[in-house]
This record gives structure tokens, sequence and C-alpha cells, in this order.
């Protein structure tokens, strides 16, 4: 990956975790390493533990960025959920994708955008 797109990245997280923590989220972990992949946030919503996959484009000219998190991604996001399910037995988990543009700095939260 370059360092361009790291970056991107980076800035995205950053945006999403301000933009979760102003809706009252509280921080669990960021870049979570579970055995079968990474969490990009791992948040609290009330009594919920929220994965948070994050998805940054610098300009909408190949699509939105919401629709990269696609059916292989959503797979790895339901195995994230499990493998912390095991961990976690009696939480309630919820799969979210925070969507960014970075272009006109717009931020898209999509509750429950992956169903497990």
């Amino acid at each position: 990956m370059s360092f361009a797109r790291k970056k991107l990245g980076y800035h995205g997280e950053d945006m999403a975790l301000k933009f979760l923590q102003k809706k009252g989220f509280l921080l669990i972990g960021q870049n979570v390493r579970l055995f079968c992949g990474e969490i990009d946030l791992l948040m609290q919503d009330k009594s919920t533990l929220v994965i948070v996959e994050v998805k940054t484009k610098s300009n909408l000219n190949f699509g939105l960025p919401q629709e990269e998190v696609d059916y292989h991604k959503k797979r790895k996001l339901v195995q994230l959920a499990q493998a912390l399910a095991q961990k976690m037995p009696n939480q309630l988990i919820r799969i979210d994708v925070v969507a960014i543009d970075e272009s006109n700095d717009s931020v898209d939260h999509i509750i429950s955008a992956v169903e497990g």
C-alpha cells in the first residue's frame, strides 16, 4: 500500500473517530487485530460494542466510499464480529460503516450496515 493511500486511510479513521465521539461513542480500540483480521475502530455505543469499518475516498470519481464494502468485505466483518463474540459472549455487537468523502469532508455513518 502506498504512503499516500495509508495517509488517506489514517486521516479517514481520525475523522470517523472524532465524528463518533461527538455522537457519544467511546473508543475501545483502534486497528484491533484478531486472528482473522483487523477492526478499524472498536467503539462502544451505550451497551453495544460497535465494529466500525472506515472507508475513505479523496474524490467520488469511482463511486461512493461505502460501495467499497463488498460481499467479501462483509464476510470478513462478520468473521471479525464472530471472533469478538467468542471473546465476549454476553456482549451485543453491531457492525457500522463510516464513509468519508475527503473532497468535501462529508461523513456518512451507516448504522448496522452489515448483518451477521
